[in-house]
């Protein structure tokens, strides 16, 4: 277990507590190349780690005095994270709890469960940390009060196509109640769809989880559990309690969900901000632009100042080195001693530290992999995503594609080459024009 120390004047008795899910690397597959260089919860985006959005939205309710990242990656990554979170969110104890194995959403929770009840919280935020939202988690805390509820789950409208592809709640529209909750159904019931964030009573949410496992053990044999995820887990359910103990991999969205909807004090608070997965890791660069517009809205000043060459939202670190006669945006990340070269063109695009984008070249719909660099002249792109849209691939004749262009890690980009809807592994040098391809 790795944590900061509590400082003295903390009220340990704070009646809510949070949990960020952040997966592990066997996970992290769509994530590729990005994932095989940086753990994808601390991938920037807008400048920050994926999970500091979470962080950040956490600090602002009152009553959270500590937060837990629940995983499966090694203590190690994490750590400089941790220490630099809790400078700048002070009020916060953050710890990261390190499962053993893939346990899934509510087995890690179940797994941790002294630790989390430690302190006797009344309620717990959960978030899973590849969402991209705006996360008001005070309206789902009043909502909670409100309703006397025993959960609130996040929800936001998706076009009745995608739906599927998401957990989707049916609720009364004017209690807000959730009446069914189906975790990607087969055909449509709503398009009302499970952001993965919720506040639960503590007092109902362990013995539902507990139930879900003692359910699990009354089967026969059972040896495997199918997910879409590829979750690994095998063992033998054989009814006693040490085998429920065993038993731990349990999803919230799969087992625990559609058991709360029939409990009566199970609501929704609908969002109508921004909401999308950061799945894949094309998914990065409509999650970068969100996180952008909301700064600018914000008038946040991490923020370059718009001009003639600043199209908002614009981030750029303070260590990066940009050409006054480049132009950039709308929607860009710099990143750390990034240099771009006189004349450049960068649009819808995030470009990771140390990489150089040299003149004239132009650079939109991608991620710039860190050490990587883009030649004269040169074009790398990907196609615009619709807005709304929750995929982030493509159909061009015939195949499908990635709609968002990825250089990995220390990739070269010759002069004058264009190379569009790719994805390119770490260490390539691409010295033609290429497109629609993986580049191994």
């Amino acid at each position: 277990m790795l944590h900061i120390p509590m400082r003295e004047n903390h009220n340990s008795q704070a009646s809510t507590k949070a949990v960020i899910l952040v997966g592990g690397p066997s996970r992290g597959t769509r994530f590729r190349p990005l994932s095989l260089d940086v753990p994808k919860p601390l991938f920037e985006v807008a400048g920050h780690p994926i999970i500091h959005h979470c962080l950040k939205a956490v600090a602002k309710v009152p009553d959270v005095r500590e937060v837990m990242l629940v995983g499966y990656y090694d203590e190690s990554v994490f750590r400089d994270f941790i220490k630099d979170a809790s400078k700048e969110f002070p009020q916060l104890r953050i710890l990261y709890l390190r499962e053993y194995t893939a346990l899934g959403t509510a087995g890690g929770l179940y797994h941790f469960r002294d630790a989390i009840l430690k302190g006797k919280p009344e309620r717990l935020l959960v978030l899973n940390a590849d969402v991209c939202c705006s996360f008001p988690l005070g309206d789902m805390m009043r909502l909670f009060e409100e309703k006397d509820a025993e959960a609130v789950i996040l929800g936001t409208r998706v076009s009745n196509d995608t739906a599927t592809n998401f957990g989707c709640i049916v609720s009364d529209s004017h209690t807000k109640r959730v009446l069914h909750y189906v975790e990607k159904p087969e055909s449509h019931i709503s398009n009302l769809i499970n952001c993965g964030v919720y506040l639960f009573a503590t007092e109902c949410i362990f013995p539902a989880i507990r139930s879900a496992i003692k359910r699990r053990t009354t089967r026969p044999r059972l040896l495997s559990y199918p997910s879409s995820d590829n979750l690994e887990s095998s063992f033998v359910a054989t009814g006693d309690d040490e085998d429920a103990e065993k038993s731990e991999v349990l999803r919230l969205e799969q087992d625990i969900l559609s058991d709360l909807a029939d409990s009566n004090r199970f609501f929704v608070h609908e969002t109508k901000d921004f909401w999308r997965q950061i799945k894949s890791a094309g998914s990065a660069v409509p999650a970068n632009a969100l996180y952008l517009q909301k700064a600018f809205q914000a008038e946040s000043p991490e923020l370059t100042a718009p001009s003639a060459t600043i199209v908002p939202p614009v981030y750029i670190h303070p260590t990066a080195s940009v050409d006054p006669t480049a132009k950039l945006g709308p929607n860009v990340s710099i990143g750390p001693r990034v240099v771009v070269g006189a004349g450049a063109r960068v649009k819808d695009s995030i470009v990771l530290e140390d990489s150089e984008i040299r003149h004239d070249a132009c650079v939109m719909h991608s991620i710039i992999g860190w050490s990587s660099r883009v030649g004269a002249w040169a074009r790398v792109e990907g196609t615009p995503i619709p807005v709304g849209s929750h995929s982030t691939s493509i159909v061009k004749q015939g195949i499908k594609v990635q709609s968002i262009t990825i250089l990995g890690k220390e990739c070269g980009v010759g002069d004058e080459v264009r190379v569009q809807n790719c994805v390119c592994l770490p260490y390539k040098e691409l010295k033609r024009d290429v497109s629609n391809e993986v580049i191994m």
